[in-house]
């Protein structure tokens, strides 16, 4: 028997016990508690059903110790194992058998925490903030949703991406909403194949997502299913976003191309300049012997008249093949000041007389007072050149051609306008001419990189390049460039 100040004190103890300990009947009426619910006293609580007062429940909880105990007459403890996963239902965890006389007299349940399991919930909160935070910084957008298309998971990467707030896909979006219907049936059924990286995968997979605002967003996604008990819960996709990468692979496919368009430039200015100077040594020739002719007999007037056309129409061949030799005589970059009118006139000095200009009336309004530009002559010729060319193609050898030179900001910056009286380009169209590869022209009449190479050799001498058009009335390209640019090097050639 245990002394009235061992009672004392074990008293004391079960009333200092932090967690719930009760002494109940075999039919589960309280006998004892430390402890009650909130409004009642202990008292008003005895000889009720511990389900009942406790729980509110018409029977004895789920995994109920007590119940354990009672079938076993031993101990019995019940931990948060895999019968039930609401915790609320994990009443009695311990529960230990009172005997009388060999016969059970009444029961003692107590709830407490298991170390272990309280290490264990801690590591898993650790775990899942950690899972939140590598999720919440990933560079690629991460998307999860159930079976229905509820999204479950949507990162900051994903809103940057779509548009959409987390709070607005959290609450009514769907993952429906990034793709079309058919998009949407195709991913489903591509990642339940065996072809994108086995099934329940999707690796690289290349598709379009849909915006908030409607924008058509490149992706390449890697995805799989979530299973629970080998049955599907989930899918969850990591978005990767290939606007920036498909960006630079075309800025890149466009220098490759206007590399090899210089190198071409290059080589047909070489091969042009041989063949100006093989034509040197014949017309030298002609003309020699022409004028030996003249001077050493006596000819008929008709006869002398047909061999003075020989010789103008030598010269001017002889003065084309100089201005030929001029256009083409550099073939590096190099920057100095050039008179930007005399690059217009030797242009127009090689192609007024070919035949796609006969009946063009060109116009010229070139102010006198244009100062020197600094600029690499022959990208500038190969820009007059292609300007001049489109807009007669345009008229298709038939209409008026304006070029035009001013002064603009006080002499700071020199204006250039070619204008042509062609059938002029559509709305639709006038924002896209300067894009690689974009051609109106027929297959085969064009590259689409004509315009596209002028509007960077302007961009690159620090100007700009507009064009203006009205449908039935012709086109207006204009250029403004710095009268002086300042260029970083010495300038030599060297």
């Amino acid at each position: 028997m245990l002394s009235d100040s061992e009672q004392h004190y074990l008293l004391k103890a079960v009333e200092a016990f932090r967690r719930r300990m009760i002494v109940i009947s075999p039919d589960f009426k309280l006998l004892a508690s430390n402890s009650s619910p909130a409004g009642m006293q202990i008292g008003d609580v005895i000889g009720k059903h511990c389900h009942e007062v406790f729980y509110e429940r018409p029977s004895p909880c789920l995994n109920c110790a007590v119940e354990e105990a009672a079938a076993t007459h031993q101990p019995a403890l019940r931990t948060n194992d895999d019968e039930s996963e609401d915790l609320g239902k994990m009443t009695c965890f311990y529960a230990y058998p009172i005997f009388a006389n060999g016969e059970i007299e009444a029961f003692v349940s107590m709830e407490f925490n298991l170390p272990i399991q309280g290490g264990i919930e801690e590591r898993l909160q650790r775990t899942n903030t950690m899972l939140r935070k590598l999720i919440e910084s990933s560079v690629d957008a991460v998307i999860a949703a159930d079976r229905k298309g509820n999204i479950l998971v949507f990162n900051d990467a994903a809103t940057n991406i779509t548009g959409y707030s987390r709070n607005e896909v959290l609450e009514t979006g769907n993952i429906r909403d990034l793709y079309n219907d058919d998009l949407a049936y195709k991913v489903m059924t591509d990642l339940r194949s065996d072809e994108h990286g086995g099934p329940g995968k999707l690796k690289s997979y290349r598709i379009d997502v849909m915006s908030k605002d409607g924008e058509e967003i490149p992706i390449s996604l890697n995805a799989s299913i979530v299973y629970a008990e080998e049955r599907e819960v989930a899918t969850i996709g990591f978005f990767h976003d290939l606007r920036e990468e498909l960006k630079m692979e075309t800025e890149l496919k466009n220098t490759q191309l206007e590399l090899l368009q210089s190198e071409k430039m290059a080589s047909l200015g070489k091969l042009s300049a041989g063949v100006a100077h093989q034509l040197n040594n014949p017309l030298g020739g002609i003309t020699l012997y022409t004028n030996l002719i003249l001077e050493d007999y006596e000819l008929e007037k008709d006869a002398r008249e047909d061999l003075h056309r020989v010789l103008r129409d030598a010269e001017r061949c002889r003065d084309t093949v100089k201005e030929l030799l001029e256009f083409t005589r550099q073939t590096r970059h190099f920057m100095k000041s050039n008179d930007f009118n005399q690059a217009i006139t030797r242009t127009l000095f090689l192609l007024e007389r070919q035949p796609l200009f006969h009946n063009i009336a060109i116009e010229k309004d070139l102010s006198e007072a244009l100062p020197m530009v600094t600029c690499d002559l022959q990208q500038m010729n190969h820009v007059i050149m292609n300007l001049i060319l489109n807009a007669a193609q345009a008229m298709d050898g038939r209409g008026t051609l304006r070029i035009k030179t001013a002064l603009k900001d006080a002499g700071e910056r020199i204006l250039f306008e070619i204008s042509d009286t062609g059938p002029g380009i559509s709305p639709d169209i006038l924002p896209r001419i300067f894009e690689p590869y974009f051609t109106t022209k027929k297959e085969g009449q064009g590259t689409g990189l004509g315009l596209s190479l002028v509007y960077r050799i302007i961009e690159n001498h620090n100007g700009q390049i507009q064009a203006r058009s009205t449908p039935g009335e012709g086109t207006t390209f204009t250029i403004e460039m710095p009268a002086t640019i300042n260029i970083s090097g010495d300038g030599n050639d060297d």
